[in-house]
């Protein structure tokens, strides 16, 4: 695996319902993803096995943590522990590094 790769040469992969993330690099016990999300676009309540870190690049949203709404705007950050139920609403136009440890077997 390339220890290296370069982000305008990291093609979007759209995931549907405004949402679109591109994978940066990976191994085996780190993953940074960068996320875009169109106004309006939801991140559905879910929960996995992954210790997240989520670090807002541009936009404002409202993520929702344990079914606590927490709004985030660029520069603010969030973890997100193993299992976690978390979630997120996009309320103007942006972007969010996601970094997980292990990395997301499902993402590759």
């Amino acid at each position: 695996m390339e220890t290296v790769q370069f982000n305008e040469k990291v093609p979007l992969q759209d995931v549907g319902n405004g949402v679109s993330r591109k994978l940066l690099a990976y191994s085996e016990r780190l993953m940074p993803v960068e996320v875009h999300f169109e106004k309006g676009a939801t991140g559905a309540v879910h929960q996995h096995e992954h210790q997240q870190a989520t670090y807002v690049l541009e936009g404002v949203f409202e993520f929702t943590k344990n079914g606590i709404p927490i709004i985030v705007k660029k520069g603010d950050s969030l973890l997100f522990e193993e299992n976690e139920p978390h979630g997120a609403r996009c309320l103007e136009k942006g972007a969010v590094l996601d970094i997980f440890t292990p990395y997301r077997k499902d993402f590759v």
